[in-house]
């Protein structure tokens, strides 16, 4: 049948379904005339194509009053094919809609998805006639009405917030309390058992790795491999196919209303710092099809080329209205419409930038302040790039946290036993001030972590020195050559009682140092039962048992952490001061500091005891606060040998009771007090904390 078409709106991009028909809308500044093609259900066959009869502004637009949800479809742009102009209009390529809020099929290689000849001696100039349709994506049309009943946001506070950084697949696929039929999927995610783990934890907000629509690239396919991660997005609006089964967008929304019935927060991590769609020589999926000179950052001096800020072939433009406006409105989407309560933006510093580099006052960061949506939920900076001046931790606006790479750092080299580090150390658990301190930030800009999806698990930290890469097929030259690790006599898994002993102890000593720290705590997914993943610290295609959590160690007394990161998140709710809103101040009214610094002897350290190379003990007090919690002392010993040191006095507070240590199998509830001024032995490599008593 010839479908009836009306002028319609431009006032809403992408396919909007009204009840009675669908409005198609999309941008485009440079091109000549749009296309809808409709496809059957299985998206082999072309149906129909049908002009959008109008254009206003910039946007191209049509009314189907004969199209309802289910419909697959996609678009064909016709424009002038000038690379060396920056145009790469091609009407032979289906093109993805960037406002699709679903999608379907995979993408099938082949030559035929290249704008250009691809393997001529003319790459990028030969114009291709090929159709790719049949191997290509198709955008659905959806209903996005869902009953979500009564779903108030949990709205944690930042001094009570504790991520958790998993993948969706690959958090549930080993797990064998989950229902097989859910693993895998965003079902899983919200499992009973899952639950009842994330609560055990004290986690209270999920950070998912991307679950945007994202294709797997062209060299890892041919290799075996898939791009596991998702940091490879195409459509801003849809959920990958892969995480769901019939329904993909409604099963995400109920796994998001299922986890706020438990009290959890979730968090997208999100790429709008580059697409899929590659560098110069990449494919024709959607963005550079309908306005390559629009989207992307081009060379100003050769448009065929972009600038690369991402290391992954192009940077989208947000410099641009129409690029900005594409990004809001995915944010507003994904928190209006699917309840998600807030973002981790990948390679932050590029979305920031502007004709003169990075600026934290960019359109993009004033558009969100301003936003009555966006101003209120949970924002999160990846704070570099790879451009030029692209690491700006600590550079982002009020209001925004950010992943503190120094914390990793920092942590991971003082309990490998480095020396010359408890003045570093000393700053990084009271919130790194020395990066955040300005403005009205407070502690909880720093997103504090030991180890995130990027580099080793902790398992890994304590177990290689070197990274060992060799199954993702690029010699064992991709991933960081630095991961502040060591092997501690072997280098891998070992039977070695000693050996397995001191890497226990080690990782149970960075836990307790990151959920001790000022600032906000983000834990990797799998590192509470020693996930390894064979010494990778680069695993973005490996999805397989390398990329996906090992359970195994799950309730094994020698590898289980669960319980000792719930102790740990119950001390930060019973001595809130160890999770400020604000920094400490140096001399509160009294004259006890909020925090304070002592020797081993007792007394506050003084200028030259922070330059003691050698010195590998630290302990600090942090006072009472104003609801009446007591103070509070942490100890540290990351040498090889026990400490003694003597609890120090305190005004109205006639003991110290142990409340928490990182030696294993301890019933601290029968140990008695200690008096302050008495001696008490540390073991070596292990923290105590100490809570003051009246």
């Amino acid at each position: 049948m010839t479908m009836r078409v009306s002028s319609g709106t431009s006032d809403k991009l992408g396919a909007t379904w009204d009840g009675r028909g669908v409005n198609f809308a999309l941008f485009s500044s440079h091109a000549e005339k749009v296309e809808l093609c409709l496809f059957d259900q299985d998206g082999k066959r072309e149906l129909e194509r049908i002009v959008l009869p109008e254009r206003t502004d910039d946007v191209f637009h049509g009314y189907l009053p004969d199209v309802s949800p289910g419909q697959l479809y996609g678009y064909r742009v016709y424009g002038p094919y000038q690379p060396t102009q920056g145009h790469r209009f091609n009407h032979n390529k289906l093109l993805l809609d960037p406002y699709a809020k679903a999608v379907t099929g995979r993408l099938i290689w082949s030559d035929a998805h290249f704008g250009y000849r691809a393997g001529s001696n003319r790459a990028d100039l030969s114009f291709d006639r090929r159709d790719n349709a049949r191997g290509m994506l198709k955008a659905v049309v959806t209903d996005d009405a869902f009953t979500w009943g009564d779903d108030p946001p949990p709205r944690i506070r930042w001094s009570e917030t504790v991520i958790y950084e998993a993948h969706v697949k690959g958090l549930t696929m080993q797990r064998e309390d989950v229902p097989e039929a859910w693993r895998g999927l965003f079902r899983g995610l919200a499992a009973p058992t899952m639950v009842e783990h994330l609560k055990r934890m004290g986690v209270t907000t999920i950070e998912l790795l991307p679950i945007h629509a994202f294709i797997d690239d062209r060299h890892l396919v041919e290799r075996g491999l898939r791009n596991y991660w998702g940091y490879n997005s195409i459509g801003f609006f849809a959920p990958d196919p892969r995480y769901g089964a019939d329904n993909t967008l409604s099963m995400f929304k109920s796994t998001v209303a299922r986890l706020h019935d438990a009290g959890i927060e979730v968090i997208l991590d999100v790429v709008y710092n580059h697409t899929a769609e590659g560098n110069h020589l990449g494919p024709t999926l959607s963005f550079r099809g309908i306005d390559n000179a629009a989207y992307y950052w081009l060379k100003a001096d050769q448009p065929r080329y972009y600038e690369d800020f991402t290391g992954c072939g192009n940077s989208l433009n947000l410099t641009h209205p129409h690029v900005l406006q594409l990004v809001m409105d995915s944010l507003r989407y994904w928190v209006n419409q699917c309840h998600v309560d807030g973002f981790r933006f990948d390679l932050a510093t590029t979305l920031g930038r502007g004709p003169e580099g990075f600026d934290p006052e960019e359109s993009f960061f004033v558009a969100i302040r301003q936003d009555p949506t966006l101003s209120h939920v949970k924002l999160i900076a990846e704070p570099w790039d790879l451009g030029e001046g692209g690491y700006q931790l600590g550079k982002f606006p009020d209001g925004w946290s950010e992943w503190n790479d120094t914390f990793r750092h920092t942590i991971r080299k003082y309990w490998r036993g480095d020396e010359g580090l408890i003045g570093t150390l000393a700053g990084k658990l009271s919130g790194s001030a020395d990066v955040f301190g300005r403005d009205r930030r407070g502690p909880r800009a720093g997103i504090n972590h030991v180890t995130v999806h990027d580099g080793f698990t902790l398992a890994d930290v304590v177990s290689y020195a070197n990274k060992h890469n060799e199954a993702n097929g690029e010699d064992n030259k991709d991933g960081s050559d630095t991961n502040e690790s060591a092997n501690y006599g072997v280098e891998g898994p070992t039977d070695d009682p000693r050996i397995n002993r001191k890497r226990m102890k080690l990782r149970r000593c960075m836990i307790a140092s990151l959920l001790l720290a000022q600032g906000v705590p983000l834990v990797l997914a799998g590192d509470e039962v020693a996930n390894s993943q064979d010494g990778n610290n680069n695993a973005y295609c490996q999805d397989g048992p390398i990329g996906w959590v090992d359970w195994d160690g799950l309730s094994d007394v020698n590898r289980d952490m669960t319980v000792l990161i719930g102790l740990l998140a119950g001390l930060r709710r019973r001595f809130p001061q160890l999770a400020s809103r604000r920094w400490h101040d140096p001399a509160p009214p009294g004259g006890v500091h909020a925090i304070q610094w002592w020797r081993p002897d007792a007394k506050e350290m003084t200028e030259g005891d922070w330059h003691f190379k050698q010195a590998h003990f630290l302990a600090w007090t942090v006072s009472p606060n104003e609801q009446g919690a007591p103070p509070v002392m942490v100890a540290l010993n990351a040498s090889d040998n026990p400490v003694k040191f003597v609890l120090p006095r305190w005004p109205d507070y006639r003991l110290w009771k142990r409340v928490f240590t990182t030696t294993e199998n301890l019933d601290l509830t029968v140990e008695p007090p200690i008096a302050p001024g008495d001696s008490f032995e540390l073991g070596y490599r292990s923290i105590s904390v100490f809570g003051g008593e009246m």
